[in-house]
């Protein structure tokens, strides 16, 4: 069976082995062994509570029972920006007008911004390819969001998610080949090697502060803006499910949207239950339904069949030893898919 839980110190060698497979244009999930090995030391000690809320950064696997195998990584960081700057591109607008001569003039610009600094962050999601089945990625990302709804006062009312930027058939950015690269004067992966191990400040050092003009790019880089990765258009609709959405901020190096959302919005605040577990078999109408324990220090989840309604969850001997719960603990349920009408 599968269960979501807080990683552990003894995950960092798969999860190194993990991030080889990923590929260019994730910052956040390099195969570099000190980068990973401090923040796998920083997230224990944030699911620990060891370290102020601000500074934590909570890394979750999805671990495969049958043979300890790591079959995911996704991770919240509390607070991005506050160590160190975290730019993106606010996409404005300019407007020139001529009486005179009768012409007005709209276009859109590019300012480099710190405007999300501050706010929480989905990041480092990673499904290993054999576990592309079912509902093995829905629930990696979703179980994101049922973490915040339990633990929802260690969180910005902001959240916002980095998607990756459209990249072309050779893994090249058209966007970077026609805006960064002018600056930079290096290839995509090896700004992007730099950024993921925390060396950014080369960015205000080469970027230009001045709103730079769309219209002055390469047709192939103006097309891209906003547009996620073949590989991320499913991690953008379930991030929407859940509450998010575009607000004109992209990322400096590929133009990937970021999206955005209330704390307060998302649908697992909303929906989520706070029940009672029990051993037995679900009766009634039943759903796919996330079930979490409600311990920061120790949290894990399953995905199982569960029935609407009622004060208590049924769960087998077998789904309680992985939620590390007894008959009578709390735990957290949320449906995977949005049902329509809920509130209707």
């Amino acid at each position: 069976m599968l269960v979501i839980r807080a990683i552990t110190l003894d995950d960092i060698d798969p999860l190194i082995e993990m991030a080889r497979q990923v590929g260019s244009g994730m910052t956040t999930l390099k195969p570099d062994r000190a980068m990973l090995g401090e923040r796998v030391n920083i997230a224990v000690a944030s699911f620990a509570q060891t370290i102020p809320p601000e500074e934590r950064d909570y890394m979750f696997v999805m671990e495969d029972t049958a043979g300890g195998r790591l079959a995911g990584v996704c991770a919240i960081k509390a607070a991005v920006g506050l160590t160190e700057p975290f730019y993106n591109y606010r996409i404005g607008t300019l407007v020139h007008h001529s009486r005179e001569l009768n012409v007005f003039t709209r276009m859109d610009t590019l300012y480099l911004s710190n405007d999300l600094t501050g706010s929480t962050e989905l990041c480092s999601l990673f499904l290993m390819p054999e576990y592309r089945t079912g509902s093995n990625g829905k629930w990696l990302s979703k179980s994101r969001f049922l973490f915040i709804a339990q633990f929802q006062h260690l969180f910005t009312e902001k959240i916002i998610a980095e998607m990756r930027g459209y990249q072309a058939e050779d893994g090249t950015s058209p966007f970077y080949e026609g805006l960064g690269r002018h600056f930079f004067k290096m290839d995509f992966n090896h700004v992007d090697g730099l950024t993921a191990i925390g060396k950014k400040s080369f960015i205000a050092e080469l970027m230009p502060r001045q709103p730079l003009y769309v219209a002055y790019l390469p047709d192939d880089a103006q097309q891209v803006i906003g547009q996620v990765h073949r590989s991320t258009q499913p991690a953008r609709r379930l991030l929407e499910q859940e509450g998010m959405h575009y607000e004109g901020y992209v990322d400096i190096f590929d133009a990937g949207p970021v999206l955005q959302g209330r704390v307060t919005e998302l649908r697992a605040v909303r929906d989520s239950v706070l029940t009672v577990a029990d051993e037995g078999q679900p009766e009634g109408e039943c759903d796919v339904t996330l079930v979490s324990n409600t311990r920061i220090d120790d949290f894990r989840m399953i995905l199982t069949q569960a029935c609407a309604g009622g004060t208590q969850v049924s769960l087998s001997a077998r789904e309680l030893q992985l939620l590390h719960c007894q008959a009578g603990d709390p735990v957290r349920t949320l449906s995977l898919n949005v049902r329509k009408n809920v509130h209707g």
